[in-house]
């Protein structure tokens, strides 16, 4: 009988714990050369160190790659005209909205107050001067796309990548080869994030250990309050806001949506993967009601650049790890997080775990240390189930509304006879 093989999850889940328990060993250890040396300052570091170091490697081509050939791809904005425009609107502003909400609960329930990791920062992190909007704005125009990207930039990488995906998507059939040369080079970034991941349970047992042998048990209690951030963040967008813009927007009754969409979040909770559950929810939406002319492009869309959740995660993470690091951050410096998790949206591909990856470009563009992200990597595969839930219902709330103003919804599927009775 052939015994199953754990998954990569179960993996880091795994390493997480016994890198609890394993730092919390190490805590009770007098210092020495055994503990300092040969443990915290050798091999948990080559381990934790090296894979925080492979993130960063992957960082400026993933996101790059990505937005090149996400903009690339938005040719049917042409010819769809007014559903192009409010489809982007829609998934722009409700992410904006998504992170924003993130760091407003972040900032009232102070996640990672209580704990100070500031003197295991392996790097000085620097925040940039206070800038004003305007600042912000005209920095985001690279003089230098090539300086931009050897310096990690992130702001001028994502706006020079959306243009370069743009002017291809223009020039038609003479960019093609371009276009394929870049679908090409985000086939190979990908397949190097899934290898770079297959060594993440080690790097989370290494940075869990190097955390809890510093800190102790306190750690425990911010992580709760991280995960408390995350899913009340998540829980508000999902009711407060989606449901709000459904009936501003359409006038729709909530209940046949919310009814619906359960068959799609049971997809959508167990992959993961907003891609892999795109079938499933362009279907849903047809048996709702909606024209599939509207669903088949607002839902693949969204599965490529509306990522709600996601940005709910990377603003929690921010202020989590300002935190926990001791970095207070200013109004400039979390208008950059909002205008970074925003824009990093649009690349952030839809499979499982990517996010972690554009959690560093965000943590990168407010100087912000990527160690942060290995003490809440082994809890992430949980949030990352529900947001990805939370990511594709802000589709389909988007489809139902541009559907309904576009007059391509039949409200007698979307009433059904027992709703129509009430």
């Amino acid at each position: 009988m052939n015994k199953k093989k754990l998954g990569l999850t179960s993996k880091i889940f795994i390493g997480m714990i016994l890198g609890i328990l394993f730092g919390l060993l190490l805590s009770k250890v007098p210092s020495g050369y055994l503990k300092d040396t040969i443990l915290l300052g050798g091999i948990l570091k080559i381990l934790g160190s090296g894979f925080i170091t492979a993130i960063k490697m992957l960082v400026v081509p993933l996101v790059f790659i990505s937005l090149v050939c996400g903009a690339s791809a938005m040719s049917d904005i042409k010819k769809l005209g007014r559903i192009g425009v409010k489809t982007l609107g829609f998934y722009l502003c409700t992410t904006a909205l998504a992170v924003t909400i993130a760091l407003i609960i972040a900032k009232v329930v102070n996640p990672g107050v209580g704990i100070d990791m500031s003197n295991i920062v392996t790097s000085d992190p620097t925040i940039g001067e206070k800038q004003s909007l305007v600042d912000i704005i005209l920095a985001m125009i690279p003089s230098n796309p090539i300086a931009s990207l050897a310096s990690g930039e992130m702001l001028q990488i994502i706006v020079f990548a959306i243009l370069t995906g743009v002017a291809i998507s223009i020039i038609g059939e003479k960019g093609q080869p371009v276009k394929a040369l870049f679908e090409s080079f985000n086939e190979v970034c990908m397949k190097m994030v899934s290898i770079v991941m297959l060594i993440a349970p080690y790097g989370v047992f290494a940075l869990i250990s190097n955390t809890f042998a510093t800190i102790g048990f306190s750690a425990m209690w911010s992580l709760a309050k991280y995960m408390f951030v995350v899913l009340f963040a998540l829980l508000i967008q999902g009711t407060v806001v989606y449901s709000g813009l459904l009936k501003l927007f359409s006038g729709l009754k909530l209940k046949p949506f919310y009814k619906k969409y359960a068959k799609v979040a049971a997809v959508t909770f167990s992959t993961s993967s907003s891609n892999a559950s795109l079938p499933v929810t362009i279907e849903a939406m047809e048996e709702i009601g909606v024209h599939n002319s509207v669903a088949s492009f607002t839902l693949p869309l969204g599965a490529t650049i509306n990522m709600d959740g996601t940005a709910i995660m990377q603003g929690a993470a921010c202020i989590f790890i300002s935190q926990i690091y001791g970095i207070d951050l200013g109004i400039s410096q979390l208008l950059t997080i909002v205008l970074t998790a925003t824009l990093a949206s649009i690349g952030t591909a839809g499979v499982p775990g990517v996010g972690m990856i554009t959690l560093s470009m965000v943590l990168t563009s407010v100087g912000l240390p990527l160690e942060g992200i290995g003490i809440i990597m082994g809890i992430d595969r949980i949030l990352d189930m529900c947001r990805t839930t939370i990511n594709v219902m802000g589709d389909c709330a988007c489809t139902l509304v541009v559907s309904k103003q576009e007059n391509e919804l039949d409200l007698d599927k979307y009433y059904s006879e027992k709703e129509l009775a009430k």
